[in-house]
């Protein structure tokens, strides 16, 4: 086995090959997967220079406003699907538009138009400045996020910073004082934010978040905040990082997923999106966020479903009887004995504001 090379083709068929001789048509094979799925092809001089950039092409679809991105960033032309979704996203992507196209299919029954939704008092805005907004939208097409931007209840709008770039600039240079790595310009994400300010009404809530390591950690209360706005801007740092400059020209929060280092914002930012979008009102069932972890200031009880027995771990008895009441007060002590177990932290905050 050790002869031989594996590795999954582009029309998902497992493929193996004699290593000797096999390597330069290997590679070659990649490339044209790369190609016809339309993955960003980055080419740099060598002053690190971006020369050449190809940008992907989503999903364009009128039912489906997740898949309905900007034009002028992502090259979809009068709304035409460009590409098949299987030679960008994969096979497993593709089978679950096809699902998620056959439930839209299904929803107008009997000649009625489908409920209308009974949130809709605002659109809450998501502006995205990102180096790489290929990343978001298989993401953000098929989950909660999505749902959301279906339904009216958000909109995502995607700013490729090497849209935003003059003449001969570049998007990143190296620091002042030398080390390491690139800094991401101060000027091209200055246009954008200028650009978004001056469109954005007046008085409108929002925030500027910049996902950093350096940031505090961002929280379920910070996503409760941020649901409250009318528009929240996450500005996806790259490199080394942003010109420090941001923070002094705009009120820009710096936020963390925690004491790690990623290669770029857009991770974290794909966190803040989903736990802020998933609290805006029409995104989930109500009775779906009251029970949840950090609700009450608790971590979530544990959940069981069939089958009552697997592998000699059987399912809580309280939890089969039928006694809603008995079931209530069990989930509570379970929620307080987890979280006394993992998060002290909670349950000492908790106590604190109740003693005060």
């Amino acid at each position: 086995m050790g002869d031989r090379a594996f590795f999954v083709g582009g029309d998902g068929r497992f493929v193996a090959r004699d290593r000797s001789g096999e390597i330069a048509r290997f590679e070659q094979e990649i490339a044209e997967i790369r190609e016809r799925r339309g993955m960003p092809a980055v080419r740099r001089d060598g002053g690190q220079k971006i020369v050449a950039r190809r940008r992907a092409q989503l999903q364009a679809d009128a039912r489906y406003a997740a898949f309905v991105e900007q034009k002028s960033t992502l090259g979809i032309r009068d709304g035409v699907l460009q590409q098949p979704a299987e030679a960008r996203f994969g096979l497993g992507v593709r089978a679950a538009l096809e699902r998620r196209q056959r439930e839209l299919a299904r929803r107008p029954l009997a000649g009625k138009s489908p409920p209308e939704p009974e949130h809709l008092a605002r659109m809450f805005t998501i502006e995205v400045l990102t180096l790489f907004p290929e990343v978001f939208a298989p993401f953000v097409g098929l989950s909660i996020v999505g749902r959301a931007v279906d339904a009216g209840i958000a909109e995502i709008r995607y700013h490729h910073l090497l849209d935003y770039l003059e003449g001969k600039e570049r998007a990143d240079d190296a620091p002042f004082g030398g080390g390491a790595g690139m800094v991401l310009r101060i000027e091209p994400i200055a246009r954008a934010l200028d650009a978004i300010l001056a469109a954005a009404p007046p008085g409108e809530r929002r925030a500027i978040v910049l996902p950093s390591p350096s940031g505090r950690p961002f929280a379920q209360a910070d996503a409760r905040r941020f649901a409250q706005l009318d528009r929240l801007i996450v500005v996806c740092g790259h490199y080394e990082g942003i010109d420090e400059r941001l923070a002094a020209l705009y009120p820009a929060e710096e936020l963390s997923l925690g004491d790690f280092v990623l290669t770029g914002g857009e991770i974290p930012a794909l966190a803040i999106l989903d736990a802020t979008v998933r609290l805006l009102a029409g995104a989930l069932r109500p009775e779906s966020l009251a029970d949840e972890s950090f609700e009450g200031g608790l971590l979530d009880y544990p959940c069981y479903t069939r089958p009552p027995v697997f592998r000699g771990v059987a399912v809580p008895e309280v939890l089969l009887g039928g006694d809603h009441a008995k079931i209530a007060a069990w989930r509570r002590e379970q929620s307080r004995a987890r979280t006394a177990a993992r998060r002290k932290d909670l349950l000492e905050k908790d106590e604190g504001s109740a003693g005060g």
